[in-house]
């Protein structure tokens, strides 16, 4: 056989071997290929170019924006990416209220690709620590929806909403001035939060049309994509486009849920109220909502429709595999049997509900599909603790590793009689001295200056990552 058809017999079988074993992503990535939009033409398939890395997603309240971290923390464990995470003392966010600075950021996670946690914007201190190449991604949520889960959820820490007699957020729109205290503490979940989140003045009056249209500007400047949560699979087509990721890069399942009994319907009048105390959260929301539309509209609406539902139907396969073809149980944290599973309560009066896995699901995964199934499911709070020991374990190797002294030839450290023995034997004699006995080691002791910052604390190594 010739070698010419020796080597097409070669590709052949290479390539249905491919086939065979990416069958559901190749089916799935063929399928967007040939949806003929121009944007897919000019914007090669994923896996045709190389994935974006370097994100900064701001982490506003209420708005998806738990479910959008817990997929960047997956990501980046699947790539090996490291993700800026807050120090210690800052809890699971980066100081917030405070304005961010790279000083909340723990050393063990530096240099990052990723930046997912809770601040408050400062684009100055967010260039200075991430990539060049860093793209800005953040989202929105309906002003009247995400106020009434604001004033649900912040209710016994914001001295705001703790005033309001009986805790009636109707009470609250019909006279907020005389509730709302702009400098309190947590006065930021009070009015235009989103606003505040981004950096803005919470407290601009509404009249002031030119800083809500500059401050939009500003936003847009910055930010690639505004996601919109109520369209939260159409945002996530167009950041999978944004970042030339995968499919299974986006796959999720929906965290920080409340039970329907905790949520408030809004009475006719309430989300008119809502919206003219939130004035800017209101503008910016609609301005980015329009946005959001205009960017699908350019990939074609046949293009996204065909995404969301290919994305869909991967969920569904994501749930086969990790939960025996069902949604995961939700449960009030009490029901939760792992305590890695549920979810913080901010209060006795709200029921955030988490996941219980399957009791089956141990005997039927193991290992690292376990682990994914575990972490699609984990709240933010431990997800963050896990991330941060596992980083702080990377860096300490990284940081030994370097701290090492380079081993000097053992020649330039003998005497000058046994160097010459060594130069015309080309093996060193035996030195004389004790031979090791049984309990003695071969392996010297690190020299004085090379103990580990570990040891030197007088740490074990699995509490290191608290200093």
């Amino acid at each position: 056989m010739s070698q010419k058809k020796i080597f097409l017999v070669f590709v052949a079988i290479s390539t249905v071997s491919l086939l065979l074993h990416h069958g559901g992503h190749l089916s799935w990535t063929m399928e967007a290929f040939h949806l003929g939009c121009s944007t897919l033409r000019s914007h090669p398939s994923p896996g045709l170019k190389p994935k974006h890395t370097s994100v900064a997603f701001l982490k506003t309240h209420k708005t998806a924006s738990t479910t959008m971290q817990n997929l960047l923390f997956r990501f980046a464990e699947r790539n090996n990416l490291t993700v800026a995470l807050p120090v210690q003392a800052c809890g699971h966010q980066f100081c917030y209220p405070r304005s961010f600075t790279s000083h909340f950021v723990h050393p063990h996670t530096l240099p990052p690709s990723i930046i997912t946690s809770h601040m408050r914007f400062n684009r100055a201190e967010l260039r200075r620590l991430m990539p060049n190449d860093t793209v800005y991604v953040t989202i929105l949520r309906e002003p009247a929806s995400m106020f009434e889960s604001l004033f649900s959820y912040y209710n016994q820490y914001c001295q705001s909403f703790k005033r309001v007699p009986n805790g009636s957020l109707e009470a609250f729109l019909e006279e907020p001035w005389r509730y709302y205290r702009p400098d309190e503490k947590d006065s930021m979940y009070a009015r235009n939060t989103l606003t505040f989140d981004l950096g803005g003045d919470k407290d601009r009056p509404a009249t002031d049309v030119a800083y809500a249209r500059a401050f939009m500007a500003e936003v847009e400047r910055v930010f690639s994509l505004v996601m919109i949560a109520e369209h939260f699979d159409e945002s996530l087509v167009l950041l999978r486009h944004l970042l030339s990721w995968d499919l299974d890069d986006v796959l999720y399942v929906k965290l920080n849920m409340r039970t329907p009994s905790s949520k408030r319907s809004l009475t006719p009048g309430l989300p008119a109220k809502i919206r003219t105390w939130n004035s800017l959260d209101a503008r910016l929301y609609d301005h980015f909502n329009a946005s959001l539309w205009r960017q699908l509209a350019s990939l074609g609406q046949a293009c996204v429709s065909r995404e969301v539902r290919l994305l869909r139907r991967a969920q569904e396969r994501l749930m086969r595999s990790c939960f025996g073809g069902r949604m995961p149980l939700l449960r009030s944290a009490a029901q939760i049997k792992n305590k890695d599973l549920r979810p913080w309560q901010p209060s006795a009066k709200v029921d955030i509900v988490g996941y219980d896995l399957p009791a089956n699901l141990s005997r039927e995964t193991s290992g690292p599909a376990q682990e994914h199934c575990l972490k699609l499911i984990m709240p933010e709070v431990q997800y963050t603790r896990v991330l941060l020991r596992s980083q702080s374990l990377r860096y300490r190797r990284g940081h030994q590793q370097q701290s090492q002294p380079p081993q000097q030839p053992l020649r330039s450290v003998l005497p000058r009689h046994l160097q010459v023995g060594i130069h015309r034997s080309q093996s060193p004699p035996a030195l004389p001295g004790p031979r090791p006995g049984p309990d003695s080691t071969s392996t010297p002791r690190p020299a004085a200056g090379t103990l580990s910052r570990t040891t030197r604390l007088g740490l074990r190594p699995s509490q290191a990552h608290a200093s």
